[in-house]
């Protein structure tokens, strides 16, 4: 049992980070497809929409052409440090970034688009700047949502496996997650141990889950409380 705590450990980090890594860029992306038209809008969402349409092998394959030997992000690692990115933790976080992505989006855009843009009109009337009324005004309405799909993309990552083990590998103590090692695991016959790693996949997996679906079915009443407010104006 001790042996599977580095490997839950390690998986857990690597959702976090990804996590981390597909808020900011996740909001940004979601923000421009829900309030702004421009040329190209059309090509973003279908290639923000993309890996959910790939196998997840597809996706690693392409990730590790592109920070690999021969790729020019992994060119220009090996020139800055000596080694690639393939087959690194970091590797692992962009695997699961990259297919977690759209899930995350989706969320995002159902959540900002929920958003009554009058709101948004009177926040700039009253002075505040497009920064200031997407952090006042548009983020705190959306949090359900929000919230709703950082957890949806933490499970996402969290359970990663195809675009994981093409483009980090499967090392132990370097790059298994908790997906590649029951898969090692089954693989070799060791049953027990696979069922370990499974349940404790399932738990994370149902918390998580259990808590976006209560997110999600909340009275939109009490998230959050007071009304929301722009330099002393109630909006």
């Amino acid at each position: 049992m001790t042996l599977d705590i580095p490997i839950v450990a390690f998986s857990l980090q690597v959702a976090f980070v990804a996590t981390g890594v597909t808020l900011p860029i996740g909001l940004i992306t979601a923000w421009l497809l829900v309030r702004k038209d421009f040329r190209g809008k059309f090509a973003l969402d279908v290639l923000v929409s993309l890996p959910l349409a790939l196998p997840p092998v597809v996706v690693g394959y392409v990730l590790l052409w592109i920070v690999g030997t021969h790729g020019w992000v992994g060119q220009l690692s090996h020139w800055l440090f000596g080694s690639t990115l393939a087959f690194t933790w970091f590797a692992a976080v962009l695997a699961s970034s990259v297919v977690s992505f759209p899930l995350v989006v989706r969320s995002f855009t159902v959540a900002l688009a929920g958003v009554d843009p009058r709101l948004e009109v009177a926040a700039k009337g009253l002075g505040a700047g497009s920064l200031r009324t997407f952090l006042t005004v548009t983020l705190p309405l959306a949090q359900r949502g929000v919230i709703a799909g950082v957890l949806l993309g933490f499970v996402r990552a969290l359970s990663e496996f195809g675009a994981t083990i093409i483009v980090a590998g499967n090392i132990p103590g370097r790059t298994q997650t908790v997906p590649t090692a029951i898969f090692t695991r089954i693989s070799s016959g060791d049953t027990n141990s696979a069922w370990r790693l499974a349940i404790v996949s399932l738990v994370l997996g149902v918390i998580a889950l259990g808590v976006h679906n209560w997110l999600l079915n909340r009275p939109r009443s009490s998230i959050g409380s007071g009304s929301t407010r722009l330099g002393g104006h109630p909006l």
